[in-house]
């Protein structure tokens, strides 16, 4: 069984006065279709706006950069408009068919990039998406006929729904328009800062470790079957080697600096060595196990993994699975005296996952 799991950047799919749009296709990327995983991402130019539409996949959104963005949604089953603030750091949850729009009222870009899942996606390993209004919306697509009677408007009524909006995706909105404010008591529940939050796991010179589940983010739970978390590595430190348990599928956008990441899969073959930079998006496929080497600027990745309550395996460190097994069983697996399993073990029981480097 053959895996093309090379890093890829994203390609341009929309680029205008507001802002641009990145997708990671399924015909070029393989391995995301296979996974039923997609990924895109969002840059908005001061004052760009994303027309307000939904989507057939759920995913989470991490602002990479920016500190004035807003994002209004509307939920399945809801009336209401609620509108959040998001700044660098920020987690977002978008449910399936959710209604949202963005804004970016800075004075710098707004860039978000969405990972999430594409199990009832139309294409698989991609997000497709449906605009309200627009040259490409919803109300440009019916009749005027249609539209007059359902909005209770005559036919220049109805012309001016369907095709007042002639942009497309985003836009950039004049000056003196002024957006909703965003509520602070909404954006507390429903948005995450997981680069401020305290992390789960931080080794000297080594790096921070900030994993992301419902316990902690209830409003994640609104999302199917992902849980995130943020990897922060020093300069040329290590993420040891893991594996979901679970049969979960680990995405992983590469936010800052560069590095080197290995993956081992079927029958111990080494289905990837390869350098990655910022940008890069990769693909960890079910029980497979990957480990990141950071490069000398260090190594920032945000990743979701499909499963709400993952079961990640450690095959380095203290309480990896080598540290568990008996001296006899590390002995006769790895064919080496006793002395060595003696030593090989002790050094387990020193090392944490993340590895700083050797001096």
């Amino acid at each position: 069984m053959e895996f093309d799991l090379t890093p890829k950047l994203a390609e341009t799919i929309f680029d205008g006065d507001g802002g641009r749009y990145y997708s990671w296709s399924s015909s070029k990327f393989p391995a995301l279709g296979e996974a039923k995983v997609g990924a895109g991402k969002l840059v908005l130019h001061p004052r760009g706006f994303a027309l307000p539409h939904y989507a057939d996949s759920s995913k989470l959104g991490y602002v990479l950069q920016g500190s004035d963005g807003v994002v209004g949604m509307v939920f399945p089953n809801t009336s209401e408009e609620v509108v959040l603030k998001l700044k660098k750091g920020d987690v977002i949850p978008v449910p399936r068919g959710s209604v949202s729009w963005w804004f970016n009222g800075g004075d710098s870009e707004l860039a978000i990039v969405f990972l999430g899942e594409t199990s009832k996606s139309y294409i698989s390993g991609e997000f497709t998406y449906f605009l309200l209004s627009g040259a490409q919306g919803i109300m440009a697509g019916f009749s005027p006929e249609f539209l007059s009677i359902a909005y209770n408007t005559d036919k220049d009524g109805a012309n001016k729904l369907a095709k007042s909006q002639t942009g497309v995706l985003i836009i950039k909105l004049q000056e003196g328009i002024c957006m909703p404010e965003p509520n602070a008591e909404k954006t507390g529940k429903l948005v995450y800062n997981i680069d401020a939050a305290l992390p789960d796991l931080r080794v000297k010179n080594g790096g921070v470790v900030s994993a992301l589940m419902d316990d902690k983010f209830r409003f994640l739970g609104q999302v199917d079957k992902l849980s995130a978390s943020l990897v922060k590595l020093d300069a040329e430190a290590m993420r040891s080697p893991l594996y979901a348990a679970d049969s979960a599928v680990q995405l992983i956008y590469v936010a800052r600096g560069s590095g080197r990441v290995q993956i081992v899969g079927i029958n111990g073959k080494r289905v990837l060595d390869s350098e990655v930079k910022t940008g890069h998006l990769l693909v960890v496929p079910r029980y497979f196990v990957v480990a990141q080497l950071a490069g000398g600027d260090g190594l920032e990745f945000f990743s979701i993994i499909t499963s709400q309550e993952p079961v990640l395996e450690e095959l380095a460190g203290k309480g990896s699975v080598w540290e568990a097994f008996s001296p006899a069983v590390i002995e006769a697996s790895l064919n080496v005296s006793p002395e060595f399993g003696k030593v090989f073990k002790s050094k387990l029981q020193k090392t944490t996952v993340l590895i700083p480097p050797q001096k």
